[in-house]
């Protein structure tokens, strides 16, 4: 993959149980390998400032303080996963400098070309990180109509308990990109998803973005809170972060069959 590919998607997040919630958003993602020196356009650059750009730094470690795809590696090595041949990166890029990005998604190839993993790179508002390892039994390639299970190990939303679980779907194509969850727990849950078609990023599709969508991952902080003063007003319990376990270990595996 030579090339940095525009994600021109929508994220619908739908709320289970007595209080419902439920929005649906368009949003600008990139898709790239970390690991190569992609031809890029005016407007974004790869570990340097620019309108938009992307840096190892977000992602791989704490917040601002990641190694990138070395990070992953090092994470396979230690719990004895085989290293992909290649790995894509579907993220939010950073624009006029800011980057928040509640998930983002690492897809590991074979040397069959054939997606055998992904992990799922899931960043709260407190700034706190917990990866999970998505695969299938013995990492066959995953399918799309693949179920992958996952227990829920960190706080996330306020609004929502530190219990159940998470069942990820994905599918990956040539021209597009799409990924599901259904988090699920006793009286609640999520239903979050996010699809797009992808295309080679270019300063025209970067401009008609910044003007469609001002400020990028930014905007999309404001719409987290945005969402969250209207559970507040419906009445949805609110859970403070300092309750909230973290998970003394970076990655986490799937729940096995």
């Amino acid at each position: 993959m030579n090339r940095v590919d525009h994600i021109a998607g929508h994220t619908f997040h739908g709320r289970k149980g007595a209080i419902r919630n439920a929005f649906r958003y368009s949003v600008d993602y990139i898709l790239l390998d970390p690991e190569s020196q992609p031809n890029t356009p005016t407007l974004f650059s790869l570990n340097r400032a620019n309108v938009t750009n992307w840096r190892d730094s977000d992602h791989g470690g704490e917040p601002r303080q990641g190694r990138g795809a070395a990070w992953l590696r090092d994470q396979f090595n230690k719990m004895g996963v085989t290293q992909p041949d290649r790995i894509t990166l579907l993220t939010q890029p950073r624009v006029l400098g800011h980057v928040f990005n509640p998930v983002s998604f690492w897809f590991c190839f074979d040397v069959d070309d054939q997606l055998y993993a992904v992990v799922a790179e899931v960043t709260n508002t407190y700034g706190t990180r917990h990866s999970y390892l998505c695969h299938t039994p013995n990492f066959a390639p995953i399918q799309t109509s693949d179920r992958i299970v996952a227990d829920k190990l960190m706080h996330v939303s306020p609004f929502q308990k530190i219990e159940g679980s998470y069942t990820f779907r994905f599918d990956y194509r040539q021209d597009r990109v799409g990924v599901w969850i259904d988090y699920g727990r006793e009286g609640g849950g999520l239903i979050a998803t996010l699809t797009g078609r992808r295309a080679p990023l270019t300063d025209r599709t970067i401009l008609w973005s910044l003007l469609r969508r001002p400020f990028g991952a930014r905007r999309a902080f404001f719409l987290i809170v945005w969402q969250a003063l209207k559970l507040w007003v419906k009445k949805a319990r609110f859970r403070p972060f300092r309750t909230a376990p973290v998970p003394d270990h970076p990655v986490s595996r799937i729940r096995e069959p």
